[in-house]
């Protein structure tokens, strides 16, 4: 069985542990141990994790079902927009003991492993954290049949974590390909302002995610549009002038290259 027969039209289910990711994040700008001075942990956090780039990842595997984020959330308020955004369920814990420690990975886990018994819609488990303690539940979903995708920082994740995944992102490399937050705010204020057509750009943003998250150019026709909707919901292609998704494909041709499959026609961007 390969991973499109175990995620064909079944959803997502996206675990953050974002203590850990940001705490990586911290230590790649500043210097390791950075975060893990008190004068530095214990205060409002700078919003540096790239929540929407995450979020793009994993909806490129099928409709995100469950995006569920644990943490300590009294100190990470500044990331509310792109939290708000990205529609990320915020499980609050409090840490327990001296330690400061959370308790996000048991938690974590144990609701993993809790959903893939309850949902059988779910075919694709997302991890975002390195942590070694993830390697258990990490069984789990592969003995379930769910392709399980994990998502941590290059210095900080534990490899053999990363090994008993289907597939490993390094996080550090795939925000060097996505769009940072301020280009993404001038993209807007372009658009807004000058005749670049959206669509356009939804367009190019669905191919690209695909083509990434399957490790090729070329992109099956019938997975574009579900990608589209599931990148922005609200989008709707009378608005932009179009009466079918194959009216939009002809219109963008200088933008996208078109050819027969053997069941399906193929796009790539050229």
């Amino acid at each position: 069985m390969n991973n499109d027969d175990i995620t064909a039209n079944r959803g997502v289910a996206i675990y953050w542990d974002f203590e850990n990711l940001h705490a990586g994040v911290v230590d790649a700008k500043y210097g390791e141990g950075a975060y893990a001075k008190q004068e530095n942990r214990y205060k409002p956090q700078e919003p540096l994790v790239d929540v929407q780039a995450l979020v793009e990842l994993a909806a490129s595997f099928g409709p995100v079902a469950i995006n569920r984020a644990y943490g300590n959330w009294q100190y990470f308020g500044r990331y509310r927009d792109s939290l708000l955004q990205s529609a990320v369920e915020l499980i609050q814990l409090f840490p327990p003991g001296a330690s400061a420690k959370n308790g996000a990975d048991i938690k974590l886990c144990l609701d993993a492993t809790e959903d893939i018994g309850r949902f059988w819609h779910i075919g694709t488990v997302v991890i975002i954290g390195g942590d070694s303690d993830f390697m258990p539940v990490s069984q789990k979903i592969k003995a379930a049949g769910r392709m399980l995708v994990g998502i941590g920082n290059r210095r900080s994740t534990n490899k053999h974590w990363a090994k008993s995944c289907h597939e490993f992102r390094y996080y550090d490399t795939l925000v060097e390909s996505a769009p940072t937050e301020p280009q993404r705010q001038l993209a807007a204020k372009e658009l807004a302002s000058a005749p670049v057509d959206p669509a356009a750009e939804m367009l190019r943003r669905a191919i690209r995610l695909l083509g990434e998250s399957r490790g090729e150019a070329w992109v099956h026709k019938a997975n574009v549009w579900p990608m589209v909707k599931r990148l922005d919901p609200t989008f709707d292609l009378k608005e932009h002038g179009y009466g079918s998704f194959g009216e939009m494909l002809k219109a963008m041709d200088a933008l996208v290259e078109v050819k027969k499959g053997d069941a399906d026609h193929l796009l790539r961007l050229r």
